[in-house]
Formats: structure tokens, C-alpha cells, sequence
């Protein structure tokens, strides 16, 4: 009897050493319990509900090995924006799904996308990213100590004030507008006459609320969820002057501390969700009637669309400013991106 005992109690010892080598397996000991996400919109924002799918995937595609938890409001840096690159490279950051403007002052070859009326439509930013030029600017962000793993979008930035419609560079003049912290914006803005004014997204709605600033500068999805008409925003004229991909990333040591597999899930989960991300940031824009249109002239915006003409007025005031940074992005960047949207398939 004593010895049947023995035997049990050596099955149930090995059963219990089984199931903790397989919870070992499915979370090895350097796992963190969870993982920081930073973002600077929520997930009531495409931007933010990019890093919600990305967390999701990532949870239920590693059984839960892998927690991620969001951080909006680029939390994690006391809300600057600009800081955000640094603190991922440094490791106070674990993941994020990150602005090109905001990471511009850390990698330079971020600018391509601001550079002023550059890409003309969607299938534009498509033929960048998805390209070699893609491709180039991920070298460089990997170079400068993060590693990137996919494209999101944010979208073209319209631009909206309290005033009057913009149909020319003349209707710009002397209005403030609020820009992000980049010289590139300061300068163009300034080309078109504006008074360009920096402060962070969350200084700025109260800002617009109080008048003290007179228009921002934004892609649709922001314009609608922050309902910005309700702010005096009530002139809105889609512009495309440039456009805000995002990019899925994480810390070069947390990526190393998975296993092979669990990387490979991370990357893909991340793929996963920038493709359904730039759906939900186009939603409403890429259909032939432009819905999201409609749905703003019914809450009393004046929505402006360019002409051509109208358009290339602004290009061309705006053309000393994409001269000047089309040295400093980089001439054979910016050169190869322009043959890759000449090229595009429309």
C-alpha cells in the first residue's frame, strides 16, 4: 500500500513539474507580466484602435504569453509627442504605433511625408510604403535604434478654421493655425501666409474652444471624432497637402527577449492590424461619393474641395519650402519616391 502511495505521489509530483515546465514554455521567466503601448490617440481614433487590434491579435495569438497594454496620450512621456522616439530607444517605452511627424526630429527620411502636396492621392502614400521607398525609411528607423514591423495611417491632413473657406494660399493669411512641433509645418504654413502656431493635440481643442487659435490642421478621422464643428471648426478644405503614416513598433531589447516564434506572431499580428487600421482611417473617403463629406455638410461644415487649379496655387506657393527639405530628407529618397507615385497603379 505504501509503496502504490509512493508511485502516486511521484505521478502527481511529475504531473505538477509537467504542467510548470509548460507554463515555462508557453511564458519563459524574462516575459514581462505586461508591456507598455504608447500612442497619442485612443482607441475611439483609427490611430489608437490600431494599437487596440494590434494588443488583441497579440494576446490571443500567444495564448496570453504576451500582454499589451495601451498608453494613449503619449502617456508615458508627460504628452510629448516629440519625446516619444527617445523613450523607445531607451526602453521606457515597450511598443508603439507612432506618428512619421512626430519621429521626424530623431530620423530625418520621416520628413518625406510631410514634405508640402507631395502625394496627390491614397494609391501615393500605397506606392511608399509598400515600396522600396517603404522599405528604406524602415532601414533607417531600425538604424536609429528601433525596430519597425508594419505601416498604419493616420491619413491626409485637411485643414479647418473658424473664419471662412480656404480656396487659395491668400485666404490663409494671418490666420493661426495649429501646427505640430516640426519646422517642416512651421515653414510651410509660414509660405502660405499663416501665423503658425505649436502646441500639443491636447492644448489645442481648448485652444480652438476659446478662439485663441483660429484652425488646425488634421486627417478627417481626427476632425470627426474630436467633432471639431462643435469647436468653431466650421470651414474645412480638403487640401491633401500631406499625408501622416504610422508606424507599428517595438524596443530592439524587449523584440530580442521573445522567442523566435513569439516574434514572428508579434510581426504579423502588427501587419494584421495596420492593414485594417488604413481601412478604418479611409472609411468614408475612398468610397465614390465620399460619405464622410456628406455626413459633415448635414452638421453645417462648409466642406471645400480643390480644383485643380485651385491645388496647384498651393503647390506652387508651398515649392521653395519642398526644395529646401528635399535636400535635407534626402535628394535620392525624395527622387525615388516621387518615380514610385508617377509610376502608381491608380
Amino acid at each position: 500500500m505504501t509503496f502504490r502511495r509512493s508511485l502516486l505521489a511521484l505521478a502527481v509530483a511529475a504531473s505538477a513539474l509537467g504542467l510548470s515546465l509548460g507554463a515555462a514554455a508557453q511564458a519563459p521567466a524574462n516575459y514581462k507580466a505586461e508591456y507598455k503601448l504608447s500612442l497619442v490617440l485612443g482607441p475611439a481614433y483609427p490611430w489608437g484602435k490600431g494599437g487596440e487590434i494590434w494588443a488583441n491579435l497579440v494576446k490571443e495569438r500567444t495564448q496570453g504569453r504576451i500582454n499589451i497594454k495601451l498608453y494613449p496620450g503619449t502617456s508615458l512621456v508627460q504628452g510629448d509627442q516629440t519625446r516619444e522616439f527617445t523613450a523607445l530607444r531607451q526602453g521606457v517605452i515597450d511598443l508603439a504605433v507612432g506618428s512619421t511627424i512626430n519621429w521626424s526630429p530623431q530620423v530625418k527620411q520621416l520628413n518625406l511625408f510631410a514634405l508640402p502636396f507631395l502625394m496627390p492621392d491614397f494609391a501615393a502614400i500605397d506606392a511608399l510604403t509598400q515600396g522600396e521607398v517603404g522599405q528604406d525609411i524602415f532601414k533607417a528607423v531600425d538604424q536609429a535604434g528601433v525596430l519597425p514591423l508594419a505601416w498604419g495611417e493616420n491619413g491626409f491632413r485637411e485643414i479647418s478654421n473658424s473664419k471662412h473657406a480656404i480656396q487659395s494660399p491668400a485666404d490663409l493669411k494671418g490666420l493661426k493655425i495649429r501646427v505640430v512641433g516640426s519646422p517642416l509645418f512651421l515653414e510651410t504654413m509660414t509660405a502660405l501666409g499663416a501665423n503658425p502656431t505649436q502646441m500639443s493635440w491636447a492644448d489645442a481643442q481648448p485652444a480652438l474652444a476659446s478662439g485663441a487659435v483660429d484652425g488646425q490642421e488634421n486627417p478627417m478621422a481626427v476632425y470627426t471624432a474630436a467633432k471639431l464643428h462643435t469647436v468653431g471648426q466650421k470651414y474645412l478644405t480638403l487640401w491633401g497637402y500631406v499625408a501622416d503614416p504610422l508606424i507599428f513598433v517595438v524596443n530592439k531589447d524587449i523584440w530580442n527577449s521573445w522567442t523566435p516564434a513569439d516574434r514572428e506572431i508579434v510581426k504579423q499580428a502588427a501587419v494584421d492590424a495596420g492593414k485594417e487600421q488604413v481601412g478604418i482611417a479611409r472609411k468614408g473617403l475612398v468610397e465614390a461619393d465620399k460619405p464622410l463629406v456628406k455626413e459633415l455638410t448635414g452638421l453645417g461644415v462648409t466642406v471645400t474641395q480643390l480644383t485643380p487649379a485651385q491645388h496647384d496655387a498651393f503647390t506652387k506657393a508651398t515649392q521653395p519650402v519642398y526644395e529646401k527639405w528635399k535636400k535635407q530628407v534626402g535628394t535620392d529618397l525624395v527622387t525615388k519616391a516621387e518615380q514610385a507615385i508617377a509610376a502608381r497603379k491608380r
